[in-house]
């Protein structure tokens, strides 16, 4: 059935279904085996039910928060990482070629490094032309006569991999930098093998954690450590890099700490994480940042994303950073033309994997060979990774103008020999029905070191399919992704990182590191989730008075208007409720999904998840899921949004109900969901400062303006307190003073009083890292105590009818939230003064 429901590749391509060179769309033939054992294997449902697998894999896509953006952008929704229902599958005897050539060329890469920025005999023997070596913007200088520690300089490397049309496979590009895909092809296999479990098990599939595995323990025992515990982190761009969902995943995987150049510093030649409690050593860097912006005092000066003085403390052999900074040189694709005599003069030995011929065209031999082959060649930049210019797709004028610029600018070019990527089968909905379609695909592997001069390589890859174009298999020009299924005749690699040798006497517990930046990233999570919530709250129900039934109070319209402008709910121009209302109604609707306005609900709500993407892998799955689909939800409804009328601010405030069920199901599960160290803490703190200051300033004005002594200001600001059922269970219908300041100030049973949230500060404040056990921080003297408040004295009225005493707790709440988040700032969140001991 797959061989009528599958057309052949394109003539001239290799066809992976049927493993043979296809002569078009009219000659199917029949599925080779690997494909037919597939096929046999995927389940009662078969090609039937091939489409309920594929909805279910787009929403697993979904609900696990998997991303790559082809440009970040800090407003727009995130876009969803693309995969393909079938996998790419490998014969044993193909992969075990593929495996020895990639151990090979990890070896010979090695090497080289080492030469040119060593002695550089491969320079003096002319091997290697100066001018790809010293003149590449990747060498590094600096890095001259750096023994890197443990001595190895490449610890992972990926090699882009494509089929001939007789199935051979050639290396067409390698990253050395920061490659990527480790984690999304994690996920890809997560997905695909529950989704076919029965033909996972049947082929033979072999497992990838065995690797990880290596990689992890090959790390950790080149890191200078001295005796210590090594400490890894993952060095990260932030979260608007494209594959930061990757980073976020591969550190919370291999267990290692997620940190961005900010997190670190360096003193006396030494890494420091900094965090809540000083600063603690690292030793070892997996870094998935471009080497150019390691270290701005040595490299880009503009660099944001690095550790000044990293490259001084690698020099000093006190930190392992895979890979070593320098490696850019291999990317170019020229090098590849170079490596079959490297690996002759290095290694004694041809290459077992051949690249696929290259010429770079600083070689004038080379230039006058390829100039007249440009349509049936690549062009590609010599420096960088600018893109490719395939030549059957250029004109004559086209060939021309680029045969021009080569000649201006030889050694910035060099020219690769065409090759028709293999294609494999997809499962697609197509115009004239559900059938399996070919497309074209590049394999990159990755190995990985696993030992002093030794490396692994993965058994599987992360597959790139090509969109509608042949020849191009990219994720940023529409392509997708595919698993990679490694088929073994023998055992089974049952590996896992969970299984630890550590006798269970020894295991003891630890609080997890909490970074300065993630510390305070956490605690404007908490801002911003309590923020989302109160402004929802103050919009819907300043939308509800505009539109009830008794409009007639004009203090309450005054104080909920006058609170609106407070909290940014409106423009300052607009003019006042109790003036324009239905003015002033518009305008609180139209700026609800505004995400521009520093204070509208929009905007908390984007600037809410901004938090939580700095601190990823701090969260859980469902966490993300929740705020991620309430944000989305949001800003759709907003959009969707009547102009103007009635009708508009009726479904506003559904709209704005949707959303405070939406934020007390987030504020639950960072109650519920999370570990209670010290970022949890900074978290609650942060939420709980919001909540503080936002209650004592609504409650102030309340009373200023006097709503408060208007039944339906009474109302409103229980209701704004989230407090209405509870109070008219205790006091019924009364509407006096002493019963409200009894609820919503002294009461430290209800979590929406202020006495409540300022006795929950000031615990929090206690039991952060460096405060003295049972006694209270200095920082939190400015904190009002709930225990020395009088309901007596605050429900007394002066001559003018004012609760004084109650107005002067109200302004220092509200002044108590604003100092004590500063001073949080100062303490906690920077490192600009060294208040810590660093020692050796």
């Amino acid at each position: 059935m797959a061989a009528a429901l599958a057309p052949a590749a394109t003539a001239g391509h290799f066809d992976e279904l049927r493993a043979r060179l296809s002569a078009g769309p009219g000659a199917q033939g029949p599925v080779c085996a690997p494909w037919q054992r597939f096929f046999e294997q995927m389940g009662p449902g078969g090609f039937a039910d091939l489409d309920r697998r594929t909805a279910n894999l787009e929403r697993q896509v979904r609900d696990n928060g998997i991303t790559y953006n082809v440009y970040a952008d800090t407003h727009g929704p995130q876009r969803p990482w693309s995969l393909d229902l079938f996998p790419l599958l490998v014969e044993p005897a193909s992969w075990a070629r593929i495996e020895t050539g990639v151990l090979q060329r990890m070896k010979l890469l090695d090497r080289v490094l080492a030469d040119v920025y060593g002695p550089r005999e491969l320079l003096q023997s002319n091997l290697l032309p100066p001018a790809l070596v010293q003149g590449h913007p990747g060498y590094l200088r600096s890095m001259h006569g750096v023994q890197p520690a443990g001595g190895t300089w490449l610890h992972i490397a990926a090699f882009d991999l494509a089929r001939d049309a007789q199935g051979g496979w050639w290396v067409v590009s390698q990253r050395t930098q920061a490659p990527s895909g480790l984690g999304y092809l994690l996920e890809n296999r997560l997905l695909i093998s529950r989704l076919f479990p029965e033909a996972f098990r049947g082929l033979q599939v072999q497992r990838l954690a065995g690797t990880y595995r290596a990689l992890i323990d090959s790390l950790r025992a080149h890191c200078p450590a001295g005796g210590e515990e090594p400490r890894i982190a993952l060095l990260t761009p932030g979260p608007y890099n494209e594959t930061y969902f990757e980073h976020a995943y591969l550190a919370r995987y291999l267990g290692l700490t997620l940190v961005e150049g900010s997190d670190l510093t360096v003193r006396g030649d030494r890494l420091y994480l900094k965090t809540l409690t000083g600063l603690e050593r690292v030793h070892g860097l997996l870094k998935r940042l471009d080497d150019e912006f390691l270290d701005p005092l040595e490299l880009r000066a503009d660099s944001q994303l690095g550790v000044p003085g990293l490259l001084q403390a690698i020099r000093a052999g006190n930190v392992l950073v895979a890979n070593a900074p320098g490696s850019a040189l291999l990317e170019s694709t020229a090098i590849l033309g170079f490596l079959p005599a490297l690996s002759r003069h290095l290694l004694g030995e041809p290459l077992a994997l051949p690249s696929v011929p290259t010429w770079w065209c600083g070689e004038r031999a080379a230039l006058e060979a390829v100039l007249p082959q440009l349509s049936g060649s690549v062009v590609k930049p010599t420096y960088g990774n600018a893109g490719a210019v395939l030549g059957k797709q250029l004109g004559r004028r086209g060939l021309d103008e680029w045969a021009g610029r080569i000649l201006r600018a030889p050694e910035d070019h060099t020219v690769q020999a065409y090759l028709p990527l293999s294609q494999m089968p997809t499962w697609k909905r197509a115009p004239d029905g559900n059938r399996i379609l070919p497309r074209s695909m590049m394999l990159r592997v990755f190995a990985v070191s696993d030992g002093p001069g030794a490396w692994r390589v993965l058994p599987g890859g992360l597959t790139r399919i090509a969109g509608t174009t042949l020849d191009i298999a990219s994720m940023q020009r529409g392509g997708s992704s595919a698993d990679t299924w490694v088929m073994t005749e023998g055992e089974v690699d049952q590996s896992t990182l969970l299984v630890s040798d550590q006798p269970a006497a020894d295991v003891r517990h630890r609080s997890r590191t909490t970074t300065s930046r993630a510390a305070e990233n956490l605690f404007w999570l908490g801002r911003y989730t309590e923020r989302t919530e109160n402004t929802a709250r103050l919009a819907r129900l300043v939308l509800e008075s505009l539109n009830g039934e008794d409009q007639s109070s004009q203090r309450l319209i005054a104080w909920l208007g006058a609170l609106a402008q407070r909290n940014g709910l409106v423009l300052p121009a607009v003019p006042v409720a109790t003036q324009a209302r239905r003015v002033f109604e518009r305008s609180l609707v139209a700026a609800l999904g505004d995400s521009r306005n520093a204070s509208s609900v929009g905007f908390n709500l984007a600037a809410l998840r901004g938090a939580a993407s700095a601190v990823r892998e701090r969260l859980s799955q469902e966490q993300w899921n929740l705020l991620v689909q309430a944000e989305e939800d949001f800003r759709l409804g907003c959009q969707a949004l009547p102009g103007r009328g009635e009708q508009a601010s009726l479904e506003a405030i559904r709209l704005l109900e949707s959303l405070s069920v939406a934020t007390a199901a987030m504020t639950g599960a960072q109650t519920d969901r999370m570990t209670r160290d010290d970022g949890w803490r900074l978290l609650s703190i942060g939420r709980h400062l919001e909540r503080l200051g936002f209650l004592a300033d609504a409650m102030g004005m309340a009373f200023e303006t006097g709503a408060v002594q208007d039944g339906d200001g009474y109302e409103a600001l229980l209701a704004l307190f989230d407090s209405t059922i509870t109070f008219h269970a205790h006091y019924q219908r009364r509407h006096d003073l002493p019963p409200l300041l009894d609820l919503l100030v002294i009461d430290r049973d209800n979590p929406r009083s202020l006495g409540w949230v300022t006795q929950t500060l000031r615990g929090r404040l206690a039991r952060l890292a460096g405060s003295a056990g049972g006694e209270l921080p200095a920082i939190a003297q400015a904190l009002p105590d709930p225990a020395a408040w009088s309901l007596e004295l605050l429900a007394t009225r002066d001559a003018a009818g004012q609760p004084r005493a109650l107005l002067a707790l109200l302004q220092s709440c509200a002044g108590a939230a604003f100092h004590l988040s500063d001073a949080l700032a100062a303490r906690y969140f920077e490192h600009a003064l060294d208040r810590h001991s660093v020692g050796a």
